[in-house]
Order: structure tokens, then sequence, then C-alpha cells
């Protein structure tokens, strides 16, 4: 039977989703192809901002921005005769590699049997042959490291926690993805619940563990709905519970809903809100390898990571390990935003360069503007200037340029961005999100968002850059959890690589990118200006005025330089000084 995957990659047109799915259900229905084809919705086929999109297996064709018109073509040409339609096809260089999202936008993810037919449970069955000690060393083979953001070796926390002596473990999978712009996990969730599972279980058969928890934050309901439904299904098929597949191994599974903390991301506040409390951190050692979850040793994985364990398990831990450089091996997946022509998550194998996954993948930059930097790691990584996009990502590459791979968030960003700005809106994240438990972070943190938002006021003094390192310095050492050691990464890293641009929002009180309003003023160009007034009509202070006949002018009084004007002229009249 031939399926015909569908999506919605825009995100907003469940609509147009919903009746292209019926029209194509009810034709094949009507041609007497209902047997011969089935339609599935799945939550991540790998492309984005192209519409309704479809693939049909097994040929692997791929259509874009469909809609109900082209059904009868879909049907007549490719379900009935296997001819690609070349009018809607995608094409695109391929530099990806996809291990984690293997299934993602291939299967139905509720329905059970299609991941079983795709090698699903196969890594539970090779781990039950060979024990917690072989899994254990199959993980060492491969390489692996969290992709939560840390990047601890898996099989390292694993034999960590199996060496605590008790007879109580249990294995947690942190779904609390927090970063603005992320959705890794989201989408692993949602479109590969089953995956996940059996990387926990996997995880629980190493570790000793019999119980597994699944912490996902709540703003992720249709993730919760069908982890749970999978969950169901395993025990309905006697996967969880007692004696799993004949053998003496028992685990459980339950769901916890995070409240959408972002510290909740980091283990010990995680350990805490699971356990009901409030989400704060906890001073370490003991780690909670050692003395975790209800004072018994745990093990946390994201579900990245959880998600690669069971393809580990079935091809071997060697395989993977060949994929990628040393030290940073198999494929990450980051969710590619910004100013970049095609976000999305993509997965590419590590050691790619920056460079590649920017302009290979992702088409380069919006609106041809010349790129500044790469943001990655989220509100705890670094910014990476152009100067160095041919490095291969790694976890110490990155680390070594000032920022850290982070759980995967890659933002573009352009000419137009102002770095004053761009660290004033991560720092300002983690000042909101920090659990206020430690000084440094509670303190700390609000001082260096007081000075940006100084310097962004054309307020700031020679003093303040020396200011904000010492403070940065400090939280990075006396901090109590990861959240206030990394939130000065992004102050810090455009201090180094972009400090001509702190210098003349201090010193010369202008911002080049015009994202700092009250260092930015506007004029207008009599000999350029035509007199059409769009300037005037989009002023929200109305502090233009003029006619055709005596061309306009900015009231410098009233204008609150919002700079829409600059926008919306197309004569290059009205000038940024």
């Amino acid at each position: 039977m031939k399926q015909i995957l569908i999506q919605d990659t825009n995100g907003n047109l469940r609509k147009e989703l919903r009746d292209f799915h019926v029209a194509l259900t009810t034709q094949l229905r009507d041609w007497g192809l209902a047997d011969a084809a089935q339609v599935v919705t799945v939550a991540d086929i790998g492309i984005y901002q192209k519409g309704i999109v479809a693939k049909v297996l097994p040929e692997g064709f791929v259509y874009v921005g469909l809609e109900v018109k082209h059904v009868p073509e879909i049907i007549e040409k490719t379900i009935q005769h296997g001819e690609k339609i070349a009018s809607l096809a995608f094409e695109k260089k391929n530099k990806q590699l996809r291990l984690v999202l293997r299934n993602c936008g291939r299967i139905d993810p509720e329905n059970f049997n299609d991941y079983v037919a795709n090698d699903g449970y196969q890594g539970l069955v090779k781990a039950l042959e060979m024990g917690p000690e072989r899994v254990i060393e199959e993980m060492k083979k491969s390489g692996l490291r969290g992709r939560g953001g840390a990047g601890f070796p898996t099989w390292m926390k694993w034999n960590i926690t199996r060496a605590v002596p008790g007879e109580v473990k249990y294995i947690i999978c942190n779904g609390d993805e927090g970063d603005p712009g992320a959705y890794m996990d989201r989408s692993v969730l949602e479109g590969d619940p089953n995956s996940v599972i059996e990387g926990l279980m996997i995880g629980g058969l190493a570790i000793g563990a019999s119980q597994g928890v699944f912490y996902i934050r709540a703003e992720y309901p249709l993730a919760i709905e069908r982890i749970q439904k999978a969950i169901n299904e395993c025990y309905a098929r006697g996967l969880l519970g007692q004696n799993i597949l004949g053998s003496n191994f028992n685990f459980d599974i339950e769901i916890r809903l995070g409240a959408g903390a972002f510290v909740c991301g980091e283990e010990t506040a995680l350990i805490s809100s699971v356990e009901g409390l409030r989400g704060y951190p906890r001073p370490r050692p003991p780690f909670p390898s050692v003395r975790g979850l209800w004072e018994k040793p745990t093990a946390i994985n994201n579900v990245e990571t959880l998600a690669t364990v069971p393809y580990i398990l079935f091809h071997g831990g060697e395989a993977f390990g060949k994929i990628g450089i040393e030290g940073s091996t198999g494929t990450k997946v980051f969710a590619l935003t910004g100013k970049v022509r095609n976000s999305g998550l993509v997965e590419v194998p590590m050691g790619i360069t920056l460079r590649e996954v920017v302009f290979d993948i992702g088409g380069g930059v919006l609106n041809n503007r010349a790129i500044k930097a790469i943001q990655t790691g989220g509100p705890s990584g670094g910014v990476i200037p152009e100067q160095f996009f041919d490095t291969p990502i790694g976890y110490e590459s990155l680390q070594k340029l000032g920022s850290i791979m982070g759980s995967g968030g890659m933002i573009v960003l352009d000419e137009n961005d102002c770095m004053v700005d761009i660290s004033k809106f991560y720092l300002g994240f983690c000042v909101d999100e920090s659990c206020g438990k430690c000084a440094p972070c509670r303190i700390g943190g609000t001082q260096m968002l007081a000075i940006l938002k100084r310097i962004s006021d054309g307020k700031g003094v020679d003093d303040d850059l020396k200011k904000l390192n010492e403070i940065a310095m400090a939280m990075q050492k006396a901090s109590l959890c990861g959240l206030g050691q990394t939130a000065p990464n992004p102050v810090l890293s455009t201090l180094k690589y972009f400090e001509a641009e702190y210098k003349a929002h201090v010193v010369d009180k202008k911002c080049a990118s015009g994202k700092c309003v009250k260092l930015v003023s506007y004029s207008i160009i009599k000999d350029k200006c035509t007199g059409c007034g769009m300037c005037g009509r989009v002023c929200p202070a109305i502090a233009i005025t003029g006619s055709r006949a005596d061309k306009y002018s900015i009231n410098t009084e009233k204008c609150v330089s919002c700079g829409q004007c600059f926008d919306v002229c197309k004569f290059g009249a009205v000038v940024r000084q």
C-alpha cells in the first residue's frame, strides 16, 4: 500500500490541510483506490514554509504548495502510475542526515504498527539479548554525548548510575524545552513518540531502573497526548510492565508536566519539580546519578539523546561513531531560525560547518542582506561572527569560540541586528527565568541588564564595559546552576567580537542598526523627496508634515524614532542618523 504523508509546513493552514486530506481521501475512495493508498497527517517532513506538503511513499516524491485542485493529478499520475509531477516536486541539496528524525514525516506517529514496521523496538530486543554491561559498552563505542546542552557522555552517565548501590533507581526523559525558538524535542515527541519511549526503556535496562518518567512542558499538549497514547499501546502489547518480551526486565513509565520554567531544564531543578516542589536547583555534588529523584540514583537524558539510542543499539555503536568528528560523533538536530531564507529543523552530521548549514541548507540570508553572526545554544550560548563560519560544528569547537552546542538553537543575524540589543534580549530572558535562589544569578543578571539598558538608551559610560565583564565572570564562577553560569555568554561573546559596536553606543551615542531607538534620529532629504506622503501616513506620532509641492519634513521633538518612515520610503529620502 502506498502512503501519502501530508503536513502543514506554515503552521497556520489547519483548515486547508483538513480540506486537502478530505478531498484526497474522498477521491481515492471514489476511484476505487482506498485499499491502495493511505493518507496520513504527520508532524514533520523536514520542509518548512512551503504550504501544504505531501510525501508519497515508497517512491519518496515530495510535492509542495498543494491545494485541493491538485488532488486529481496526484492520484492519476503518482498513485496510479508512479510518475513524478515535476511542476509540484520539491528538489533540494541534501546535506542532512536524518537519524533522530528518521521516522518523522515517514510514519504515522499514532500508529504503533508503523513504528514496528520500521525497525521499531528492535533496539530493545537487542538490548535484552546483550544485557546492561554490553549495552553500556555499545553506547561507549558510539561516542554519543548528551544532546540537551552539557554534552556529557551518555555511556558514562549510565555507568555511574548503574554502579551506585540500590534496588530502586529512576530514569527521566527531559522534555522541558525552554529555549526561545527551539522546538527540536517537540517535533520528535510529536512525530516519533515510540522512539523516545524505546530509548527510555533501553536506558532503564542499562542502569537497573524499573521506573521511567517523562517530564514534558504542559505547553506541548499534542506531544503529551501522543506519548501517553504510545505508552498505553505498549502496556496493551506487553512492552511495558512485568517480564517484558519474556525477560526478567520490568519497567513502568509515567508522565509529569512542567509549568514552563526555563530553570527546570536543569537536572536538579527538574527533579524538584517532579517531586512536587518548586523548581529550585540543588547544590552538586551529590549528582543525580548518586542521589536524585526521591533520594534515589537517577539518570536524566533529553529527548534527542533517547531518540538516538534505539538507532545505536540496532545498527551498532561503531557505525554511529563513524559519523561526525572525533569527540562529537553522530548527528545533531538544530532549529535554524532568524534571518534565513529556509527556516526549520535540520539534522546534520557533526563536523559540518556553520556556513554549510546556513547557506547550503538554509538557502542564505533573507532579502540578500549581509550576514553578521550566528547565535547558537539559546540564552546560554554565544554569538559567532562571520569569520568563523567555516568552523566544523562540534562541542569543543563551538566552546572555543565562546558559544555552546546547547540543545540546538541556531539563529541567523544580519547586518541590521544590533549586538547590544541581542545581548539585552537574551539576558532579559535569563533574568525573567532566574529562580532567584542564589545571589550571583539573581543580582548579577539584574545589574548586567541594567547596564545594557543604560547603554542602549544612550546613557552608557566608559566604565560600563569593564563592569559587564567583571559581573559576568563572577556569575560564571559563583552561580549555583547552569542558568546563572551561562547567562552572561551572549554578552561576553558580543563584547569579544563586536566591542566597536558597544563603544559606538557608549562614546558616539549611535546605533548603526537603528534598533536602539533613543540613539537614532531621522530626517528627510528634500531633493530626494517626491512628495508621495507615505512617510506621513505611517507615522504614529504625527511628526511628519508637508505636501507634494512643499515636500515633507520631520519634527524631531515629536519623532519617537520608530523607523516606519525609513522602512516605507522607496526613494532614499528618509535617512537614519
